[in-house]
């Protein structure tokens, strides 16, 4: 009996002692799972309050580092630029800057050229970096793409330098002129000749000063906000009425074909969406080009169609001359402000520069492209494709003027014998 009862006062003991090791063992486990670790200080929750919320609608690429300069939290565009790259800060500068801004509390701000990842051409990426404290432990960097601002404004500084000196050529020759008709006072046939010199050069700056309006306000207005159907073939009678002076003079003939050319079945059915006084524009300064780049007794040619695209019928328009070609150097560069293939003889006829800018701008904000083929010695052919207005027509594919997509034709294949067009190239743009 007395075996018996310690044998169960043990059990009890044992027994006992178990309860109280599980219950320590759980408490402890409790504690042990409420400690933060190192891997809970880089999640969301270690971020103060409304933190993350302010850093998902900034524009800023954001990055938010501890005190061990770990990542807690980057935007997506902190990774699309290389900033951070496995789970730490990748730049070494703004490293610096986060550990000076965590030591003394001051905000930091500089700019950067960073290597754009996965060019090997050794372009820079242009950016701001601004490190702020975050709480006692945590550092806030905010990164600043700039480099598209830096390319806005490097242009917009050669355009300044271009106008300048644009402007500076006739206004000096105005300047230099009238010096000489004083000079030559007593002399009538001096004073004539020096006279149509000023009238020449203020000629030439005032189509500078209308072409630079004109490409202003091609650049800053919404074309469809005044959209309109506008005839093509009534575009094509503008821009020749405006070249037929300079035409004539050097007896180049103005040939019109395809579905523009009077008399031609369906000669008033092609239509283009957009802004009148735009897109006369263009297409005027393609043909004074055309026009003033030819030979005298040359042909420039100028013809449009309909042709089939993926996402609606486009209209092309096409204007070849016989002129001195352009080299596949300056093809790539023709549509530049202020570039001339020929500077001598674009200052010769009076050329700014700037025609082939607004024609650019004008077929982009329409929705469309210009696009040019040439070959030196042989001529040019520039093609604008524009959409078309479809309100304005069936849109049947089997009309009589219903060209095929894969047709690369630039003009009609039989014009009339009074709108004979010269032969463009096979290969076209």
């Amino acid at each position: 009996m007395d075996v018996n009862a310690a044998v169960a006062a043990a059990a009890a003991i044992a027994g006992l002692c178990t309860g109280v090791i599980a219950m320590l063992a759980f408490r402890w486990s409790e504690r042990d799972q409420a400690r933060p670790t190192r891997t809970s200080l880089h999640t969301d929750a270690a971020l103060p309050p409304g933190v993350d919320t302010v850093l998902s609608v900034l524009r800023s690429s954001a990055v938010v580092l501890d005190e061990s300069d770990a990542v807690v939290k980057a935007s997506s565009a902190a990774y699309a630029l290389g900033l951070v790259r496995g789970g730490k800060l990748a730049v070494e500068p703004m490293l610096h800057m986060a550990r000076d801004t965590r030591r003394d509390g001051e905000i930091r701000q500089v700019e950067l050229d960073l290597p754009r990842r996965g060019t090997g051409r050794g372009e820079a990426l242009a950016v701001s970096a601004r490190v702020a404290p975050l709480g006692s432990r945590l550092v806030l960097l905010l990164v600043e793409d700039l480099t598209e601002a830096r390319r806005i404004e490097a242009v917009r500084r050669d355009f300044v330098a271009n106008v300048s000196h644009e402007l500076k050529t006739p206004v000096g020759a105005l300047s230099l002129l009238s010096e000489a008709v004083m000079d030559a006072s007593d002399d009538p046939e001096a004073v004539t000749r020096f006279a149509g010199r000023m009238q020449i050069e203020a000629t030439r700056l005032t189509n500078l000063v209308q072409e630079l309006i004109d490409l202003s306000r091609v650049q800053n207005d919404d074309p469809l906000e005044d959209a309109e159907p506008v005839r093509v073939d009534e575009l094509v009678a503008e821009a020749i009425d405006r070249s037929r002076h300079p035409a004539s003079t050097k007896q180049i003939t103005m040939a019109v074909g395809g579905t523009t050319a009077p008399g031609a079945e369906g000669a008033g059915d092609l239509h283009i969406w957009g802004n009148r006084g735009q897109l006369a524009a263009a297409l005027g300064n393609l043909v004074e080009n055309a026009v003033n780049y030819s030979p005298a007794r040359t042909r420039v040619g100028i013809s449009a169609r309909r042709i089939t695209a993926p996402g609606g019928d486009l209209i092309e328009i096409a204007v070849t001359d016989q002129g001195i070609g352009i080299s596949e150097k300056d093809r790539e560069r023709v549509f530049e402000r202020f570039y001339r293939v020929d500077p001598a003889r674009s200052r010769a006829t009076g050329g700014t520069g700037l025609g082939l800018a607004i024609v650019k701008h004008v077929a982009a904000s329409h929705g469309g492209e210009v696009t040019v083929w040439s070959s030196e010695g042989q001529g040019s052919t520039f093609t604008l494709r524009l959409p078309e207005a479809g309100a304005v027509r069936d849109r049947s594919s089997t009309g009589p003027d219903h060209v095929d997509e894969d047709d690369d034709r630039p003009f009609d294949s039989e014009p009339s014998d009074q709108n004979t067009v010269i032969p463009a190239p096979e290969v076209l743009p």
